[in-house]
């Protein structure tokens, strides 16, 4: 069945029901649609919404996908953001409207989120092995002539496997080799001789088509720029042998595709070194985590602070919590836990006090761990902190932020709600 245009699909969603399913919205507002409740352009900190809440920075998510665009024209790079930060498809098409070819994904559902809402070009950033997943994804392509997904491929088996699930479909599926990313590194192909293996495997099959190479340069062992740039021009010395010995024949363009959001500076430098093939090349990055950076993690690993003359990321999540227990001039509680904030990478940062509509530093405040719906703050004597106090907390790795929450509300920086995010985890 054809993929509905995105337009379509999106003001269906946004006629879905505020109710109980969605954290932190306002008790009142049940039973207006997102559509209505978006409308009365309600304040985060004054018009019921209930702690805690996670919120977007309106203006920051605008200044992050603003600055990815230009960055990717600027060197001459596709870009195909990974959806699996957000799963968001609002954000997959305020990505597109960006300039994005396209949105990378992980996961069969993944794929079926983003078809579900008109996504017409995606990059399957693994190897796709299971039979019920890739005879959905052969229908889609049979059904929409518009519709283009490449797929990893990481072993001669596994083609085997694809071509026996794939045997009677209409168009090839479009794959590119996997190069790993060194030994012991995640998933992919170990040499250039067991890549050429794979690709010989593609193009014996009818089911399949070879359209490029791929990797991620953020598995490098003991990853540093020298040992990243080396790999990335082993990538690219493949796709070049790939082309010289004609594996590229049954294709219009060559794939060559990197880039996770903490080297993608290096990806851009090599890419720009590729030589003229014998068909134009799709220079494609994937990084993903921009769309709303973070205060910890991707803070400290943005390529910006390499290049800060290109221009700098902004943190865009804030987890509005409440103190609901000040047991000691040490110690305090907030109503926020595990099921709320990220908390694989770096536990939450105390960022601002508000009380009373007057906003200050958290100065004293830290966070020390996590209960189930609970944060253990530790208090200096400098911390001016009261029951009922809302604390905003900032956030390490958007993609464990977005998958605590189904609805997102996006807020400008007085606390008008402009938006509400729909995430599909």
């Amino acid at each position: 069945m054809t993929a509905d245009s995105p337009s379509e699909a999106l003001a269906r969603l946004a006629e879905d029901r505020v109710d109980h399913r969605f954290k932190g919205l306002p008790p009142d507002a049940d039973g207006l649609t997102v559509a209505e409740l978006a409308a009365q352009r309600r304040n985060l900190f004054t018009d019921g919404f209930a702690t805690p809440v996670l919120a977007l920075s309106a203006e920051r998510l605008q200044h992050n996908l603003e600055l990815m665009e230009a960055y990717s024209e600027r060197h001459g790079l596709a870009f195909a953001p990974h959806g699996k930060t957000s799963m968001a498809p609002q954000l997959f098409q305020r990505q597109i409207e960006h300039g994005a070819w396209g949105i990378t994904l992980a996961v069969p559902h993944q794929v079926r989120v983003a078809r579900a809402f008109g996504t017409r070009r995606v990059f399957l950033a693994n190897e796709l092995v299971d039979p019920a997943a890739l005879r959905w994804i052969s229908a889609e392509l049979d059904s929409d002539p518009d519709f283009r997904l490449i797929c990893y491929v990481d072993s001669v088996r596994g083609v085997g496997l694809m071509d026996a699930a794939l045997r009677g479909a209409g168009r090839p599926l479009d794959v590119v080799v996997e190069l790993a990313a060194g030994d012991g590194a995640r998933t992919g192909v170990r040499t250039e001789a067991e890549c050429a293996a794979v690709a010989d495997a593609v193009a014996a099959v009818p089911t399949l088509r070879l359209v490029g190479v791929a990797g991620y340069e953020g598995e490098v062992p003991n990853a540093d720029p020298e040992r990243v740039h080396a790999w990335l021009r082993r990538l690219v010395s493949l796709a070049v042998a790939f082309d010289k010995h004609g594996r590229f024949g049954g294709t219009d363009e060559v794939v060559v595709s990197a880039g996770g959001s903490a080297w993608f500076d290096a990806v851009a430098d090599v890419f720009a070194e590729i030589p003229e093939l014998s068909l134009p090349v799709l220079k494609l990055l994937r990084s993903g985590a921009y769309v709303s950076h973070d205060d910890g993690h991707y803070r400290k690993i943005t390529p910006f602070n390499r290049v800060p003359e290109e221009g700098a990321l902004e943190p865009a999540f804030r987890l509005w919590t409440q103190v609901v227990s000040r047991p000691s001039p040490e110690q305090a509680f907030v109503n926020a836990g595990k099921r709320d904030a990220a908390y694989d990478l770096h536990l939450p940062f105390a960022q601002v006090v508000r009380r009373e509509g007057v906003e200050r530093p958290a100065d004293g405040i830290e966070v020390t761990g996590l209960s189930d719906q609970h944060a253990w703050l530790r208090t200096g004597p400098e911390a001016d902190l009261e029951v009922g106090d809302w604390l905003g907390l900032g956030l390490s790795h958007p993609c464990t932020s977005f998958d605590k929450w189904q609805l997102i509300p996006v807020a400008e920086a007085d606390g008008t709600v402009v938006d509400y995010i729909r995430t599909y985890f």
